[in-house]
């Protein structure tokens, strides 16, 4: 009988030996597979919703919101504010968009201030980070809340490190105004703004930063006016500025839109619904949260989405897609499965009496 209990733990331990390696092993994504759980290096599933990546010396970062625990619905709540607890923001690293390294909580929970921004107890959004030349700070903006959702404010963090740890300076509502759905856009120039909805989610600020990207400047102008329009997300293509944002709907998705202006401060014209094909008048069941260019690539843009799961919100899920820039068109076509190969140079192809031109070459 002790022979064979021994022989039995040999196995087991035998067994356990040869899984250990197996679990240790790194993960290597090949695709972007929009809507399943993305995992990282390290084989756990990517925690980073109401994301912005930051490219900076050859690496992105992917910031966002880490959420750990139950998630809650307030006795009180008269509509539906789910939530965790705050944790904190966490930072990803990556070289190829695909593969994403944890780099930690950069700015984490305050535990024993019950009256601190980042106490669990209150709310954590949209975190972006943009890095400032003349300074060579990263700084954070954040939409923060207090529990019952009316504070409404922005917060500011700033670090040395794309990695952090960011150090947090305060709260404020920019231009004396609401600020909840926010985002941040830096400029070919160096000059920085927020994006943020206000006025009870009714109208778009836009809002020029100080040098040092930590407060408002004090221009700002007010866009899209009772048109109630969040979750923002900027870039600059060819010379125009686009801006991407959702409806207010609460969790439930809706027709995402497109502005484009031919300044930042100057005045944005709606051209429609960008998404196309399955659910696009859904956002694919997903909402805007970034657009980020692809560092090497001429026209090269990727379109971030979080699908939230309102009931388990660690759960939520990522929609990245490529942008279309097909005809002059800007489209966000649906993808089930993609990778970095959509924005190789494709051939390019004109007829001329007999001749023709295939990638620059000439042939008769």
């Amino acid at each position: 009988m002790n022979n064979r209990i021994r022989n039995i733990a040999a196995f087991a331990l035998l067994a356990l030996g040869t899984l250990v390696p197996i679990q240790a092993q790194k993960v290597t994504n090949h695709s972007i597979r929009s809507g399943e759980i993305w995992l990282d290096t390290d084989g756990n599933p990517i925690n980073a919703h109401g994301s912005g990546l930051l490219y900076h010396d050859g690496t992105y970062y992917w910031y966002g919101e880490y959420k750990q625990g139950e998630t809650i619905l307030p006795d009180w709540a008269t509509w539906e504010c789910y939530r965790t607890d705050v944790t904190g923001v966490s930072c990803y690293s990556s070289k190829d968009l695909l593969n994403w390294k944890f780099e930690g909580i950069v700015l984490p929970a305050i535990k024993d201030d019950p009256k601190h921004d980042l106490h669990p107890s209150k709310v954590l959004e949209r975190p972006k980070v943009i890095y400032n030349e003349k300074t060579k700070k990263f700084v954070m903006w954040a939409h923060v809340e207090s529990a019952d959702y009316s504070k409404a404010a922005a917060g500011v963090a700033i670090s040395d490190s794309p990695t952090g740890q960011f150090t947090y300076l305060g709260n404020f509502r920019p231009n004396d105004a609401m600020s909840r759905d926010q985002t941040l856009f830096v400029d070919d120039d160096g000059r920085a703004y927020q994006f943020y909805s206000s006025e009870n989610n009714q109208t778009m600020y836009i809002s020029l930063l100080t040098d040092d990207y930590l407060k408002p400047s004090g221009r700002f102008t007010r866009n899209f006016i009772g048109q109630s329009r969040e979750a923002p997300a900027v870039f600059k293509y060819k010379g125009k500025y686009y801006l991407l944002t959702s409806g207010c709907t609460g969790w439930d998705p809706n027709k995402a839109e497109l502005a484009v202006a031919d300044s930042v401060m100057g005045e944005w014209k709606t051209i429609g619904n960008p998404c196309t094909g399955t659910d696009a008048d859904k956002t694919f069941y997903a909402q805007s949260t970034y657009v980020q260019q692809v560092g090497g690539k001429k026209d090269a843009y990727i379109a971030m989405f979080d699908r939230w799961n309102k009931k388990n919100l660690k759960d939520s899920r990522y929609v990245w897609l490529p942008v279309s820039l097909e005809e002059g068109k800007i489209t966000i076509p649906w993808h089930e499965e993609w990778d970095m190969e959509v924005f190789a140079d494709k051939p390019r192809f004109e007829v001329d009496k007999n001749t023709f031109l295939l990638n620059d070459k000439s042939f008769v």
